[in-house]
């Protein structure tokens, strides 16, 4: 997952995701329920800096940043 952060791209690191915060993102993008929570960057790693490690969401938050 990669998030634009004041003006900068960066990534969310992936150690740890699971389908609660694939669920979180799947939600702020308005694009349904996850089907799977890839990880040891399946589509490649990102580019910049890693603006979140440790995602630990619950699955209810509303937007990645709140988890």
């Amino acid at each position: 997952v990669e998030v634009l952060h004041r003006g900068q791209w960066g990534t969310v690191c992936d150690d740890f995701w699971h389908m609660a915060d694939a669920a979180v993102v799947c939600r702020e993008l308005d694009c349904g329920e996850p089907v799977d929570a890839l990880t040891d960057a399946h589509f490649g790693e990102g580019s910049g800096p890693v603006w979140v490690s440790y995602v630990m969401c619950t699955g209810s938050e509303s937007t990645l940043k709140n988890c």
